[in-house]
């Protein structure tokens, strides 16, 4: 099962480490939207900045 993960809060004033975990799922600026894979690793990096995403099933 693959999760789709949409940004829907700005990056601006965000602290480093919740900039590049958004970057390293493909996520940019408010309203990309990437596929991911739902693994452990996946999962980790929703969870530190799941106040800045949706996240839906694929």
């Amino acid at each position: 099962m693959a999760k789709n993960i949409k940004l829907v809060k700005s990056l601006i004033g965000r602290k480093k480490d919740q900039i590049a975990t958004a970057q390293s799922l493909g996520l940019r600026k408010v309203g990309d939207v990437t596929t991911q894979p739902d693994n452990a690793q996946t999962q980790g990096k929703i969870n530190k900045i799941i106040h800045l995403i949706e996240v839906t099933e694929a």
